[in-house]
């Protein structure tokens, strides 16, 4: 039975919100729970979960709806007590003794010299208290979404007369002067300056990068909506121009989904303008013109990581592929055993945190599978009729607005893509369960603690079902990427440097299996 609770003009933030919703999902007796304002954009977005009311659609913008599937009325009633404790709960005193500012101009007096503001408020909020920020000279990272295309254009077109910067909305990642802001890792410094409209590409390339031995100098998010033709690269192509000129960067690298085709003219014009080496991967829309000398195309993060690392260390960019062929060669003994216990499964289901991963995963993937449907389609033909029937090949988003109202981000909450795991590995005809975990600042700090019991429970559900992985990470990071790493081997999962690596495993896998039938 799904059972609803209507608070009247009773706002929250979305976080406490996310977190009530996840407590009420662990307990006895409840399914799916949602908790959120009832705004007609988390209307739309829970539709497909079956939680959408007659009396959630009746609130209004500043009402708090809970909503419960529970099996009985006895759950379905602890779970709003549980709900309006945890809601009503008042935060504990900070033990820094730091002061809370009373608002931004308290906050701007307080923090002397700050320049850098992170918004993440609800989004019919964020606009109002962005523009707010630049009028007082800070730069913006928005991290809130469901802010309006035209408020993103006026945002972004004040900051540039201010010589300010807004990234986002919708920005999950950036390291500015060394420091990782939101869903961002602990990287080494270095001379390679990056532009992403992608914050999980973001955090790969960095990490790849950091890992191989070079650094970041600045790791800039736009929000991936500022490459569409309604916005025109506004902060994507200003950051460009900002790396161009900042001494501590001699590699620039960027990296996006495939921008408007008209849009992807205008940032091929600048790239022509900059005299430093430039590396770009725009997936699934990749420049194939000679634009200057030392321009530098590339089809995956993997590929442009490594050919930017190449650069910023003094290498001839050609080394990247001969990085690339030793990943292969590594897993092709992998992809050989693992094939060859296959007998009915055939196969393969991706399920990421990060919505990057995905569409690299579309890249890659048919070239050794043939067609791979999605949630997120960089092919609108290959478009799932519903995101958690999955058919054939496929691969989904978790990250997408269908599966995150009222609930943590996957990278931080598994709970999700745990059930998911474990659902797919009890079907047959599955061969592969192909898996992305993001580590860092913002991510899930016990990712094994969490993901580890899915992933046992799947093995012994499933005999011939083969399990890769990528960790995109570094040992620096608070969970330790090689621990990770470790602990997944351990359990036998076929772990990868890169998403891309896992990708072509997983495909060589079920390749290599249809090819004995």
């Amino acid at each position: 039975m799904i059972k609803t609770l209507i608070k009247k003009d009773a706002y929250f933030d979305s976080v406490m919100l996310m977190q009530a919703a996840s407590v009420l999902r662990s307990m006895p007796g409840i399914g799916e729970s949602t908790v959120i304002m009832a705004t007609r954009e988390n209307k739309g977005i829970i539709k497909s979960s079956g939680l959408l009311t007659p009396e959630i659609q009746a609130a209004g913008d500043n009402d708090l709806a809970i909503a419960v599937s529970a099996e009985t009325i006895a759950a379905a009633e602890a779970a709003f007590a549980a709900a309006e404790a945890l809601l009503d709960k008042k935060p504990a005193a900070d033990p820094s003794g730091d002061r809370k500012a009373a608002g931004l101009d308290d906050a701007v007096k307080t923090l002397e010299g700050a320049n850098l503001a992170v918004i993440s408020v609800a989004g019919r909020f964020a606009g109002g208290l962005a523009a707010e920020c630049l009028e007082k000279d800070l730069n913006v990272l928005l991290f809130s979404d469901n802010v309006s295309v035209e408020t993103e254009v006026a945002l972004k077109k004040q900051a540039q007369k201010k010589g300010l910067l807004v990234m986002g909305p919708d920005c999950g990642t950036a390291i500015i002067n060394g420091a990782p802001i939101a869903f961002a890792n602990s990287v080494r410094r270095g001379s390679v300056g990056v532009v992403g409209a992608s914050g999980t590409g973001l955090q790969e390339v960095t990490t790849l990068i950091s890992n191989a031995g070079a650094g970041i100098s600045q790791a800039i998010g736009t929000g991936g909506r500022d490459v569409k033709l309604e916005v025109g690269a506004l902060t994507f192509i200003q950051a460009l121009r900002m790396l161009a000129e900042d001494p501590g960067t001699g590699v620039i690298l960027l990296v996006s989904k495939p921008p408007h085709p008209s849009i992807l003219k205008k940032i091929t014009a600048e790239i022509k303008k900059i005299r430093k080496p430039v590396v770009a991967v725009f997936l699934g829309g990749e420049i194939k013109e000679k634009i200057k000398d030392n321009f530098y195309p590339a089809k995956t993060l993997e590929e442009a990581a490594f050919k930017a690392a190449c650069l910023a260390k003094g290498q001839a960019v050609g080394k990247a592929k001969e990085i690339i062929y030793d990943i292969n060669l590594m897993a092709a003994e992998s992809a050989r055993k693992e094939s060859a216990k296959k007998k009915k499964s055939r196969f393969l289901r991706g399920l990421f945190s990060g919505g990057t991963f995905v569409s690299e995963a579309q890249v890659i993937l048919p070239e050794l599978v043939g067609e791979v449907r999605s949630n997120a389609p960089l092919d609108k033909r290959l478009k799932l009729k519903n995101s958690l029937q999955l058919s054939g090949h496929a691969v989904i988003d978790l990250g997408e607005d269908e599966f995150t109202v009222g609930r943590p981000h996957p990278m931080i909450d598994f709970s999700l893509r745990n059930k998911l795991i474990v659902a797919e590995a009890s079907k047959p005809e599955v061969s592969v369960l192909l898996l992305d975990l993001v580590l860092g600042y913002g991510a899930n700090l016990h990712p094994l603690e969490d993901i580890m019991p899915a992933i046992v429970e799947a093995f012994i559900l499933n005999k011939e079902l083969s399990i890769v992985a990528s960790v995109t990470g570094t040992e620096t990071d608070p969970q330790a990427r090689f621990k990770v790493v470790k602990a997944l081997e351990a359990a036998g999962v076929l772990v990868m440097p890169s998403n891309a690596g896992a990708c072509r495993l997983a495909g060589e896998i079920v390749m290599l299996a249809d090819k004995k039938r």
